[in-house]
């Protein structure tokens, strides 16, 4: 049996997290996941931070910051965010002085999630899972967070085809081929192409009528949120939400079909 106790002595918030993924099985498959995507997102951080993007390196953390507020690392979501509000300033200085807290941090937890978990860990892909599922009706989720993509899967997994996009581009490929969408959960503050200008596009395409659009989002500029209502979305969901939340939106937007 896993020992939560190396979370717990590790400064990771697990009570907290366990108010949103409510039992510990979802929590610990919701972990492997991050394991299974954190080498990737560190080192597109590390990326951007190099060429001072600070527009992508700031969509970045703060994908880090949302992962690791869900999951109880207390102390990475708050050095994310530092970095995320510091990138947005385009203050480049304090994101190169305080970068490698911020990678010690983040290499601290990943150690301390590998030692709980232990090295049977089984990743469970679900992006490649459930592609072979046959259902009538699929939601598309948008959402730069494979911690907030993988939960609403996990939610709908027995009642609807899942299907994941990192970015608006990804979302707008899976649009053009695949004619079984039913409903669109959209994040706004994304890389490449984010959350406003695919809801551009749906309108200049009049694809609200035929795919229902909800966002959900931890952007809590109410100057955003007015702009989404100016769209014709169902719905707006803010994070942090639960699996009653998720549910309760998208039976809203598919209402609306």
């Amino acid at each position: 049996m896993r020992d939560v106790n190396i979370l717990k002595s590790n400064g990771v918030d697990v009570d907290q997290s366990l108010e949103l993924f409510g039992d510990m099985e979802t929590y610990n498959e919701t972990l492997e996941e991050f394991l299974a995507n954190v080498d990737q997102k560190l080192s597109d951080i590390e990326r951007y931070k190099e060429a001072s993007d600070m527009a992508n390196y700031a969509i970045l953390v703060h994908s880090l910051k949302s992962d690791s507020k869900y999951l109880g690392f207390t102390k990475l979501a708050e050095l994310s965010y530092n970095h995320e509000m510091a990138s947005k300033a385009n203050n480049v200085e304090y994101v190169y002085v305080n970068y490698d807290i911020l990678m010690n941090e983040a290499k601290r937890i990943v150690e301390v999630a590998s030692s709980y978990l232990g090295r049977e860990v089984n990743v469970k892909v679900f992006s490649e899972n459930t592609s072979n599922v046959q259902k009538d009706k699929t939601i598309l989720v948008v959402d730069d967070s494979t911690i907030i993509s993988t939960f609403v899967q996990k939610i709908f997994n027995d009642t609807y085809n899942v299907l994941i996009a990192n970015d608006g581009k990804e979302a707008l490929n899976i649009i053009a081929t695949n004619d079984n969408i039913v409903a669109m959960l959209l994040d706004l503050n994304m890389p490449n192409v984010n959350g406003f200008e695919v809801l551009d596009y749906f309108r200049n395409n009049g694809l609200f009528k035929k795919i229902p659009v909800s966002i959900i989002t931890g952007e809590d500029s109410k100057e955003n949120i007015e702009r989404a209502f100016n769209y014709p979305i169902a719905d707006v969901l803010s994070k942090p939400f639960n699996e009653r939340d998720i549910k309760r939106v998208v039976e809203k937007t598919l209402a609306n079909i």
